[in-house]
Order: structure tokens, then sequence, then C-alpha cells
């Protein structure tokens, strides 16, 4: 029986409900209540749950992940756990006990969010930065405790794996995700794990892919979107593969936001530090890169950077494999991004990888983000550039790419064109900038008006030079509080 999922420990097999019920959901219908629901959109972090997941190694690892808008045969077959399975007879989890200890609860619903939010803390092995300890809560809201007791919980439990079930849980965890076709009134769910299933499953009439969900569960929890076919690629295991050689880096579409972070660290650092505020942790387990970049948003944070690294789309279907590079090979012939959450996919098609070139060791490249929160917001302007000087002291290369300026995200050509070929100047980057306001048609909304998006886009383009040339790029350890970030690597 493939419809069934352990919570809790114990095996549940799954009937008579819809495909499209969130995780949520079914929890508090089937009285395990302890999970709350704040937002229903992956805001709040109230309905925090562990999930057990492989990393890129293979090995188990506990995630958390936002119940409210995971759809529940999304978890068949795999093992959850939720606040009322974690105290063991009359002994509780450290995570909860840390909570009791340091005060960290009061009006108390959010505390089981954040329960959770530590719990997995209390197994992973790389927290040891402090923004890494911001990152680990940062989308677990509390309007009560003011947050200060539930760091101090978080850092007495970060890291401690305890040799208890969880621990041997994960250490015996095999990652499998079986195949799985669920029907109920009308609605489909299926989860291929061959290529020729996936083919086949995208030949319905109706068929909608599902990656994290992250998106598309907002459709149904906010839009009440009817689905009749989803199509998850979550069982395919080509999707979820990292491959280096030595001129590119490969990443599978559906590698989650989480892993892709770290592995980024060491290799592309810009584009882990663009990850580290993309969104929350819970949100990062879930979400994967593919499902980003599809989404076809215009203020996508994800998209400059691939656009300034000169990366290419892998798009495959049934007929084959072929390569769209994301900026286009030229000012007029379009890249990955058609229109406004318009890619070039036609139907049949899926992305399959992302292929980055090894950067050169000359090449600097920096990423930036401003939004009106630091944690957990949406950008209102993104941008990556990527430059290299010749021995004149004339840029040689050079690539501007932002999102939130246009109804795709867009490589600046006019921005390069003036700068290509020339010293780096107050003069040139004068003139540069000024290219701007020509290049681009920013929207007026709640996230900025169109002058404070082309303020910023000049104002981003100013810091990149002066990062470049002082080569002082910002570092995480190192960020003071506010709205802009950045990222650099050389």
């Amino acid at each position: 029986m493939t419809n069934r999922l352990r919570c809790n420990g114990e095996w549940v097999e799954i009937t008579d409900v819809s495909p499209t019920l969130t995780v949520l959901e079914w929890l508090r219908q089937t009285g395990r209540t302890g999970t709350k629901e704040g937002c229903a959109e992956g805001d709040c972090g109230a309905c925090t749950i562990a999930v057990l997941e492989s990393n890129t190694e293979g090995q188990g690892e506990w995630r958390s992940s936002c119940a409210c808008i995971m759809l529940l045969p999304q978890v068949f077959g795999k093992t959850i756990v939720t606040v009322e399975g974690l105290a063991e007879k009359d002994m509780l989890h450290p995570a909860q006990s840390a909570m009791v200890d340091h005060l960290g609860s009061q009006c108390g619903y959010c505390t089981p969010g954040f329960v959770m939010s530590l719990f997995e803390a209390t197994y992973r092995e790389d927290l040891k930065s402090p923004w890494q300890f911001d990152d680990q809560i940062c989308g677990n809201l509390c309007r009560c405790t003011g947050y200060r007791p539930i760091r101090d919980a978080l850092h007495e439990v970060a890291g401690t794996r305890p040799d208890d079930q969880f621990k041997q849980v994960s250490q015996t965890y095999v990652d499998d995700n079986p195949e799985i076709t669920y029907s109920n009134d009308g609605q489909t769910y299926h989860r291929p794990t061959t290529w020729d299933a996936l083919w086949a499953a995208l030949k319905t009439p109706d068929a909608r892919i599902v990656s994290g969900s992250t998106d598309l569960g907002l459709h149904v929890t906010q839009k009440h979107i009817y689905y009749p076919h989803l199509v998850d690629l979550g069982g395919l295991a080509p999707l979820k593969r990292l491959v280096e050689t030595d001129e590119m880096f490969s990443i599978g579409a559906g590698v989650s936001l989480s892993d892709l972070e770290t592995w980024s660290h060491s290799r592309l650092p810009a584009l882990s530090k663009m990850l580290r505020y993309f969104a929350s942790r819970q949100i990062k387990n879930r979400a994967t890169i593919g499902g980003n970049l599809c989404n076809a948003s215009p203020i996508g944070d994800l998209p400059p950077v691939l656009i300034a690294m000169d990366a290419v789309a892998v798009i495959q279907s049934a007929s084959g494999v072929r390569r769209v590079p994301f900026a286009g090979h030229d000012e007029v012939t379009p890249g990955f991004w058609l229109d406004y959450r318009q890619t070039v996919l036609a139907p049949g098609e899926i992305l399959s990888a992302i292929e980055i070139p090894r950067p050169d060791k000359d090449v600097y490249c920096s990423s930036y983000k401003v939004s009106k929160r630091r944690e957990l917001d949406i950008s209102a302007v993104s941008a990556c550039f990527a430059i290299r000087i010749d021995e004149s002291g004339r840029v040689e290369q050079i690539r501007a790419a932002y999102g939130g300026m246009a109804a795709t995200p867009a490589r600046a050509y006019a921005v390069e064109n003036e700068l290509l070929g020339h010293p780096l100047t107050d003069e040139r980057l004068n003139a540069g900038t000024r290219t701007l306001s020509t290049t681009f048609t920013p929207m007026d909304d709640h996230r900025g008006s169109a002058w404070y998006r082309r303020t910023v886009a000049e104002n981003l383009l100013r810091g990149f030079v002066s990062e470049f040339v002082n080569q002082v790029p910002v570092q995480l350890s190192d960020r003071p509080s506010g709205t802009v970030m950045s990222g650099g690597a050389k």
C-alpha cells in the first residue's frame, strides 16, 4: 500500500481524502491538533513539522517544513513527526525541555512550531555561525516572548544530537520515494519514479507539475484552485543530483534550496549568499531550484544570479534534451523567460538541470537583494554582477542582471556595453547607471515605486563596483542589520 505515511512512529493508511488536502488539514482533522494554523501560507511557522528526507549524500536528515502548504500525498511513504510525537513516555524531548527551562513560551500558540524548528536544529551538525542560528528560526513568528528566550533554547540544543530514537531512525533511513498514483473524487496525484512514467503522466490533459509545492500550495490554500491532475517530480532521483566536472557544475532541478545553499557555499558563494535571505528554513527545505525558476516570477532572487553566471537550462522531454541559456544568446534572442510568468517550456517538457560554467578565478561575482524586511520577504529589487578586468585596467568581461525591474528577470546589456572595454572611472560608471532609466520600466507597487526601483538598481551597480575595487565582499558574519544583502566571490 503506497497511500500511507508514518506519523509519530505509526503507519497510517490514507483513504477518501482529496489529493490537494494539506498535511496540516489532515493532522487537525485526525485529532493531531498540536500543530497549529496561523497563516496557511508558510509565513508564520506555527504549522511546522519535521519530515525525514535524504540530503545530497543520501543520508537521512530531519527537515522542518510548513505543513500548511504541503500536500498530503507528498509525504506518502515518508516519515513525519509532529510535536505530539517528541516526548518518550514521561520524558520531554530536549527541544521541549529547553523551551520550558528558558521560559520560551507565553500564549503558546507559536510554541509547537518553534519546538519543531528546535527539533531539527538538535540533529544538525552544521550550526556554527550566528547567522545560521538566526536562519534556523527566522520562519517562526512570536508576538509574546521577544525571541531572546527562544534563541537561548536554540543555542542549548543545537547540534547536540542525542542518541535517541530520532537519531537512530535517521541513521537507518533509506531514501524511498515509491511510485504513487492516488485518486479521489475526480482528482489524481501521481509521483513517477522513471522517465517513461513521467512522460506518460504529462500526456494527461490538465496535468500540472508540482515539486516542493511552496508556490502551488498557496494556490490551493489561498486561491482555492482545483487541480484535477498533479504530477509530482519528487520521485525522480536524477533531478536531485549535484554533479561537478572540470568545466561546470550541474544542479538537478529537484535539489532543495537548503541543500543548494550548503553545497554552493564554497563553490558558488554568490549563489549561496543569495539563498541565505531567500526564504525561511522551512520553505528552503521544501522548495527546489527548478520550481523557483519555472515559477517565472519577475522578482525571483535566483534568476539574476544564474544570468550573471552564464547558466544554461537543460530541458528534457520524451523527444530528448535541449539547452537554453537563461539570458538568451544576445539582446534580441529570448532566454528561458519569455514574458511575465512564461517560460520556453513546451507541453511535455520539464526543466531537468541547471548547468553553470566554473567561474574563472579572476572573475569577481556578487549578488544583492533589497527588501523591506531582512528575513522572509520578497525582494523589491535583486541583482547579480560578474566582472573581469584585463591587465591594462579595462573591463574585459561584465554581466549585469536584475530582478524586479521588468516583466522578466533580465540582463542589462546597455550597462554592460557602456562599461565594456573601458576603465572603471566615475564618469564611465555614471554613464552606465544612466542607461538603467531607459533599459527598464519598473512598475509601481506596494514594494516600491518605479523611481525607488531605478534608484536602487543604480546604487546596487555602484555598490558592486565599489566592492570590487576595494575587494572587500560583505561577509554574513559581518553584516549589520538592514535590507541590502550581498555576497561576493573571487
